[in-house]
């Protein structure tokens, strides 16, 4: 994806010894998604993630997953992360907070959200399994909390409850996607940036 000049969208490429990651994300999109990585169960949440956030992104990425999914996820986050904070800009006119609420079948997310320039995570969140599949669950709190120090914001996830585990964090990934998506909106009403001290 080439960034056509103007448009809130990003391109982030990640080279290290253990990942080759390139991710592009246009935060003005149509939830148009083309993902290509090793690991399936984190390709279902992206997918469901920009959809519900209304988010282009591709995402092309391989990783050292003989040893196991974590430098590949994690370094994900680091780039979904990366391409948010410079989409975004100096962020003029956008809402700023959200919080959304997410049920899944018999599950209940929360995702609140401040774009505040200030990166700070917050997990409250227990899951009945620690497999969905061949994906690890420790490698969603590892993939948020990646992303919110990257893209330098204030994030707050709760899994209310839930019997699925599967459920659970799908339920996660769309408060999330929905969350982003009202934060960043373009508010008319705002002047400038939402921050008493004229900057975020």
């Amino acid at each position: 994806m080439t960034v056509p000049a103007g448009t809130r969208a990003a391109e982030v490429a990640r080279k290290t010894n253990e990942t080759d990651i390139k991710l592009s994300l246009g935060v003005d999109g149509t939830g148009a998604v083309q993902l290509e990585t090793d690991v399936p169960f984190l390709n279902h949440m992206l997918d469901l993630f920009a959809k519900h956030g209304q988010f282009d992104l591709n995402v092309e990425a391989k990783g050292d997953i003989d040893i196991d999914d974590h430098h590949t996820v994690e370094d994900i986050g680091i780039c979904l992360g990366l391409a948010l904070r410079e989409a975004l800009g100096d962020k003029t006119g956008i809402k700023r907070y959200a919080s959304v609420f997410v049920p899944m079948d018999e599950a209940l997310a929360q995702v609140i959200i401040d774009l505040s320039n200030r990166p700070h995570f917050e997990y409250r969140a227990e899951y009945p399994s620690t497999q969905v599949g061949s994906f690890t669950t420790e490698l969603v709190e590892e993939f948020l909390w990646k992303f919110a120090l990257e893209a330098r914001v204030t994030l707050h996830v709760i899994v209310h409850y839930g019997r699925n585990t599967h459920h659970m964090i799908e339920a996660v990934f769309k408060a999330l996607g929905r969350a982003l998506d009202e934060a960043t909106t373009i508010d008319p009403r705002v002047k400038g940036v939402p921050s008493t001290k004229g900057v975020l």
